[in-house]
């Protein structure tokens, strides 16, 4: 493994918990089923590219998982409950340039977690880690033009808007959607200097 590899890792927030996906990760009720039923959820379904509408794509997404960490390119955290375990949401990196020490992250929270900064002080948490930990130097946070929370989540997270990709991905299989990129340098200030929660 090199220095620029992701290597799992739990950290903690305080009141939640960013644990490694995969296989041994233990959510109650079973994180099979946490999976589908996030997939589920009409805002995730919406705005973001997790594909588990069954058991079995559930456990391909784990295993994708699995498989990014042991090879050091992607970093994809289960936000959970620091108390009962349940799951909150996913905020995931991945190398998208690692020569270049460039990654792309990406979050979404299940309903019961949104509004509470969650996303925005995960989003920073991971980023802070593989800033100090894989040594990333540019990390880019891309979302639809229409998606207004992630927006506001990027810039809270200290990713300032950059510019607009035009017809730049797919969200719902077949119209190709605008997109906004924020992106985030690890000689940044930290968000708390830079923006209000």
């Amino acid at each position: 493994m090199s220095s620029r590899d992701f290597r799992p890792a739990v950290l903690d927030l305080g009141d939640a918990l960013l644990r490694p996906w995969g296989r041994t990760l233990d959510l109650p009720g079973g994180t099979v089923p946490a999976l589908v039923a996030a997939a589920a959820d009409p805002e995730i379904a919406r705005w973001n590219p997790l594909r588990a509408t069954g058991p079995a794509e559930a456990e391909a997404y784990l295993d994708r998982c699995v498989t990014g960490w042991a090879k050091g390119s992607a970093a994809a955290f289960a936000i959970t409950d620091a108390v009962d375990g349940s799951l909150h949401g996913n905020v995931a990196l991945r190398w998208t340039d690692q020569a270049e020490g460039v990654a792309l992250i990406g979050y979404w929270l299940l309903p019961t977690a949104r509004g509470r900064g969650l996303a925005t002080r995960a989003t920073d948490s991971v980023t802070t880690w593989g800033v100090e930990t894989a040594g990333l130097r540019r990390i880019e946070l891309w979302h639809a033009v229409g998606n207004t929370p992630s927006c506001r989540v990027a810039e809270r997270s200290g990713y300032p808007y950059e510019g607009t990709l035009r017809a730049s991905h797919r969200y719902d299989g077949d119209t190709y959607a605008d997109e906004h990129l924020h992106a985030r340098l690890a000689t940044d200030p930290a968000p708390s200097a830079t923006v209000r929660p």
